[in-house]
Formats: C-alpha cells, structure tokens, sequence
C-alpha cells in the first residue's frame, strides 16, 4: 500500500504553520511564550487545523527540529565521513559530537524549546534516543569498548551527549558569550578525552 500524498492545501498551510512557529519562537524569551492561538493567528490558519495537524505546542516544535535536521540526519545515517557509518569511530565520534552542537548552535532557540517542552523525559525523546544510539554504536566500534561492554558505551554516549545539551549551549553562548568556535574547540577536547586518544 502506498502513502497517501500530502493535498497541495494542506502542504502550503504545513510550511505556513511551520514558518510562523519559528518565526515566534525565534523572537520569544521562551517558548512557553508563544501559544497556539499565537502561531494559527500568524499562519493565517484555523486553531483547529493546527491541534490536528500537530497535536500540541510540543508537537509543532518537533516538527520544526525534525525539518530542520532531516539532512544532518540523512549525512549520519547514509553519508560520508566524518559523519557516515563507515567513519572510523576515533574520527566519527567527535564528528557527531560536533554537528550536534553546530545544529543546537544553528537553531538555538527552536533547541531549547524541544527541550523545555517538558514531555517527559528527556532522555526518552525519540530525537534524543536517535543521537545516543548512533553514539553507542560508533562507540561500540572502539577497541576498549567492545571489552568492556555496551553498558559503557550506552553510559558514555549519554556523557557525551550531556556536554551538547540545548541548555548549556545557550547558557554558554547567551549568557557566557562563548564563540561556536570555542565552543566546538571545548567539546572536541573532552570527546578526545574520553575516548581516550
């Protein structure tokens, strides 16, 4: 059976709501500032066409990242190094460490919003569980790893991780004033201190 495609309608009010959203969340202090009566009234758009579209504030904004990330996702999955499988894991691991935080870096605002968005955990978004499992399976490739075992690759990737989280990214660079280039410098040296090389 084949996907059903998309109504040109409803394709062109999907980008209208995508726009807007980022848009307001872009200009907004936080994203609990920004309402969905907020971002239909800006898309030109129903409330109701925007709760089924994306069920809720969290929702519109994981689409939005999703979007955003699709090609990053894409040079990780099936791509070349430094990012691709077939990089060798000293050399992909702080790759993947860095398009993280270029990409939290990049979209800042729409980063902290995912992850303020207070759904649970953050540990069990699927956008999060997708970057540790391709870390712990990068990580799983290293000699001492696969010694020890994947429970400590599985708690590595989750320390790595914690150094790219939305949050200290934008205290570091919001209230800090660190540079991206520093930033990356800093997160480079510690992935290289843990693993060990």
């Amino acid at each position: 059976m084949t996907a059903r495609k998309e109504r040109v309608d409803a394709a062109r009010n999907r980008e209208a709501v995508l726009a807007a959203a980022d848009g307001l969340f872009a200009r907004s202090d936080s994203p609990r500032g920004v309402s969905m009566d907020d971002v239909a009234a800006a898309a030109g758009v129903g409330k109701g066409t925007l709760f089924r579209r994306f069920g809720d504030r969290t929702g519109l904004i994981r689409a939005l990242v999703e979007a955003r990330i699709a090609p990053l996702r894409l040079a990780v999955e099936s791509g070349p190094a430094p990012l691709g499988p077939a990089t060798p894991p000293h050399e992909r691991v702080p790759a993947l460490l860095d398009a993280v935080v270029g990409f939290k870096l990049a979209n800042r605002h729409l980063a902290l919003a995912l992850e303020e968005a207070g759904s649970g955990s953050p540990y069990q978004a699927e956008h999060y569980q997708w970057w540790h499992s391709t870390l712990r399976q990068t990580l799983d490739g290293l000699p001492h790893f696969a010694v020890s075992g994947s429970a400590d690759s599985s708690f590595t990737a989750h320390a790595l991780l914690a150094a790219t989280r939305a949050d200290l990214v934008e205290h570091l660079a919001g209230t800090e004033g660190m540079t991206a280039e520093r930033m990356r410098a800093h997160v480079a040296a510690y992935a290289k201190q843990v693993l060990g090389r």
